[in-house]
């Protein structure tokens, strides 16, 4: 699937269990794709107090607020020509999803204070450790965001259900941790894996 949707601009939906690797997935679509050389913007929705959202992602005008001392530009802005990722997009509520999809459909924003709306370019991958069609069902999910999200979607299965990959991964972690103490790779016996 990632190298045949790589070099489209489609929008990716990429569900899995935490810990499966969905961030791997999208820089490796990101990496190979015509906007590889533009930035790489991911934003955790479940990180981010549902209070500063809207600042980070659609940007402030200076003095917007109390504190607001320098115009900033959100993720929307600082992806052009690249790729934003939102990762944990399930966590997101209900008014910012509202925006969001304006922003998907429109290709503008208009910065948090400002009058002017902004042309933003980039190509859209979300992640979601929840079934998002049950929270369309729950109300706590809009229908037509998720229409516009997952024009294209990948289902990455927990590494439970992919066994063959364990001896991969534990040799690219053993390299990947004696490389940090510069001491040589050592083989990993078949009775190990």
């Amino acid at each position: 699937d990632v190298s045949r949707v790589a070099p489209t601009d489609a929008a990716v939906l990429i569900e899995g269990e935490s810990g499966t690797g969905k961030e791997v997935i999208a820089r490796a679509l990101h990496e190979r794709s015509h906007r590889r050389h533009g930035p790489l913007i991911s934003e955790n929705c479940a990180a981010c107090p549902g209070s500063l959202l809207e600042s980070e992602f659609f940007g402030v005008e200076r003095g917007a607020y109390t504190g607001a001392s320098v115009s900033r530009p959100g993720i929307f802005e600082r992806a052009r020509n690249g790729t934003l990722v939102l990762d944990e997009i399930g966590e997101m509520d209900l008014v910012l999803q509202a925006k969001i999809l304006r922003v998907l459909q429109e290709r503008e924003v208009r910065r948090v204070g400002g009058s002017d709306l902004v042309p933003v370019d980039f190509r859209l991958i979300a992640s979601t450790n929840r079934n998002l069609k049950h929270a369309v069902q729950a109300r706590r999910f809009r229908l037509d965001l998720l229409y516009r999200l997952e024009v294209v979607n990948i289902t990455v299965p927990p590494l439970r259900e992919r066994k063959e990959d364990i001896p991969h991964l534990a040799r690219h972690f053993l390299a990947l941790h004696t490389r940090r103490v510069d001491r040589p790779i050592p083989k990993i016996l078949p009775d190990a894996i």
